[in-house]
């Protein structure tokens, strides 16, 4: 009886393992961008002066950890993403503002399949203000 429970753990465990498998395309995509840092620069009309307009940041296994907007004053918001070890999906954004200060708090529960299922907003003093749910409606026309 044991071993026939071990077992339906093992597969039911196994099946979630594979829904959550990232695809070769992701892959290939993260792959290219290990430990990339993107600098996009804006200059005005008569190219006297240029400025930095975004900062993208890739870690290690290719996933974006920090995206920072810029105009000619300095900076205007900046958002870092935090991964689950397991299922590397973003599980936590943080959104900072034009003075570096936490603006906002967003966690993510996902569906079995690997599309979102809820987004939690929490203010920066990590109360709870909303909720968001995902609905997935295919048309089967």
């Amino acid at each position: 009886m044991k071993k026939l429970l071990l077992i339906a753990v093992a597969i039911f465990f196994a099946q979630g393992l594979a829904a959550q498998a990232i695809s070769p395309e992701t892959l290939a995509k993260r792959a290219k961008r290990k430990n990339l840092t993107v600098k996009e620069w804006n200059t005005d009309s008569s190219k006297k002066s240029r400025w930095l307009d975004h900062l993208t940041i890739y870690d290690e296994q290719g996933r974006k950890i920090e995206e920072i907007e810029y105009n000619q004053f300095g900076q205007t918001r900046r958002e870092t993403c935090e991964y689950d070890p397991v299922t590397e999906k973003v599980i936590k954004e943080v959104i900072y503002d034009d003075r570096n200060k936490v603006e906002r708090i967003r966690k993510y529960e996902y569906n079995d399949d690997g599309t979102k299922h809820k987004q939690y907003n929490y203010l920066p003093n990590g109360k709870l203000y909303s909720i968001k749910v995902f609905e997935y409606i295919f048309d089967e026309n």
